[in-house]
C-alpha cells in the first residue's frame, strides 16, 4: 500500500492510498492543476480512483472536489450524512455524487474495505478513516484531543497518517486573536505535538511500520519539532526504528 500526501496543512489537504493500481482520494482541498502537477511523478501511469472519502466540510479538505468530480464524474463521494449535506451545499457537489456511511460501520469502496469513525472537531460530523487492503492504514487528522475511537484503530494499523499541527509555545506567542487560539487549541481544534505525541506512545502497536505527520501549522509548528516529539513518542514504545515522514503543504510526499 502506498499513501502519498499531494498537500497537507491548512491551505488544502488531499491524500491518496494506492494498492496495484486501485486508489482512493481522502479529501480535496485543491484544484486540478495543483492535483495533475504533484501526482504525475509518483503515478505516471493512471490508476482507478474508487472514491473520495470525505474527512468534514471544511474548506481546505473540499475545495477541488467539484473540479475532481468534473475530471472524474464516475467516481463516487463517501461521507456521513451531515458531511455531504454539508459539503454540497458549500461546494456546489450534487446530492447525487455522494454515497452515505454511517460513522463505525464498515463499507467496501472497490477492493478496499474502508470504516469511518467519529474525531472531535468543529465541523460537520468529522471522522477518520481505517482503510484496509493488503496493508491496514488510518487516516486521523483534524482532531482537537486523543480519543480512544482512534486508539483503537492505530494499535490495528501497519501505516498511519497522524496530525501534529502546533507546538503549544508557538502558538500561544503567535500573536493570533485569542479566540483563534482557544479554537485551535480546543478539544474541538487541532491537536498539538505533545498531544499527538502521546496518542502515539499509548495506541501504537508493533504492527505499526511506517508513520506520517500531517496538517503541520506554517507558522505555529516547524517539522523538526514534530518529528521529534514523534520519534521520541515511537522510542518509548520501542518503535524508534520505523521510518517517520513529515508531509508538506507545498510538495507532495509519499509514505
Amino acid at each position: 500500500m502506498k499513501i502519498l500526501s499531494l498537500s497537507s496543512g491548512s491551505k488544502g489537504n488531499a491524500y491518496i492510498v494506492e494498492h496495484e493500481g486501485d486508489a482512493l482520494l481522502i479529501d480535496c482541498g485543491i484544484g486540478p492543476r495543483i492535483f495533475k502537477q504533484r501526482i504525475a511523478p509518483f503515478f505516471p501511469s493512471a490508476i482507478r480512483f474508487h472514491g473520495v472519502l470525505i474527512t468534514h466540510n471544511h474548506s481546505d479538505h473540499t475545495s477541488g472536489l467539484q473540479a475532481f468530480l468534473k475530471s472524474n464524474p464516475e467516481v463516487p463521494v463517501y461521507a456521513n450524512e451531515l458531511t455531504a449535506e454539508s459539503t454540497g451545499f458549500e461546494t456546489g457537489v450534487a446530492p447525487s455524487a455522494f454515497v452515505c456511511f454511517e460513522n463505525g460501520q464498515d463499507f467496501c469502496a472497490g477492493p478496499f474495505r474502508v470504516e469511518a469513525f467519529s474525531l472531535p472537531h468543529d465541523a460537520s460530523d468529522p471522522v477518520g478513516f481505517l482503510v484496509e487492503a493488503d496493508e491496514i492504514y488510518l487516516h486521523a487528522t483534524d482532531f482537537g484531543v486523543p480519543v480512544k475511537a482512534a486508539g483503537t484503530r492505530l494499535s490495528k494499523a501497519d501505516v498511519a497518517t497522524v496530525e501534529f499541527n502546533h507546538e503549544t509555545e508557538l502558538l500561544y506567542a503567535s500573536g493570533r486573536h485569542q479566540s483563534l487560539i482557544r479554537r485551535i487549541s480546543g478539544p474541538r481544534g487541532h491537536l498539538s505535538n505533545n498531544d499527538a505525541a502521546s496518542f502515539i506512545k499509548e495506541y501504537a502497536s508493533e504492527k505499526l511500520k511506517r508513520v506520517a505527520l500531517a496538517h503541520l501549522s506554517q507558522d505555529c509548528n516547524a517539522p523538526h519539532l514534530a518529528l521529534s516529539a514523534a520519534q521520541q513518542a515511537l522510542s518509548s514504545v520501542s518503535l524508534g526504528h520505523i521510518p517517520v515522514k513529515v508531509f508538506s503543504q507545498n510538495e507532495a510526499l509519499q509514505l
